[in-house]
């Protein structure tokens, strides 16, 4: 029942703008929190941010503060992911996921999208 599907990836120039979105359905909204992950040809799944649901809170890791943000819209029971300034190691493929706590670590999500390519190039 449960899907997640992002969309919105793309080529992007260094220091440019990009917004990825992850639409869910079978999802309660209050039920789970979401987060973003990347992953980079030959390296393993990094956590960029997770939002949670129902307290409205937002974690990121420290390479994307202040050029990345997460939100949230509950109505559509979709998360986003803007990103700001970006740079070449932003290029990876991005998934959303949701879990029943925010954590940085992908084993503590059970559902999780089929990923997007963001690649940022000079």
């Amino acid at each position: 029942q449960v899907q997640l599907v992002e969309s919105g990836g793309g080529l992007v120039q260094a220091g440019g703008s990009l917004r990825v979105s992850c639409a869910a359905s079978g999802l309660a909204s209050s039920t789970y929190d979401m987060a973003w992950f990347r992953q980079a040809p030959g390296k393993g799944r990094e956590f960029v941010a997770a939002i949670s649901w129902s307290g409205g809170r937002t974690y990121y890791v420290d390479s994307v503060k202040g050029r990345f943000t997460i939100s949230r819209d509950n109505a559509k029971i979709t998360v986003y992911l803007q990103m700001n300034s970006l740079k070449l190691e932003d290029t990876a493929v991005y998934y959303c996921a949701a879990g029943r706590t925010s954590s940085s670590n992908y084993r503590d999500y059970r559902y999780w999208g089929q990923g997007t390519q963001v690649t940022v190039s000079s």
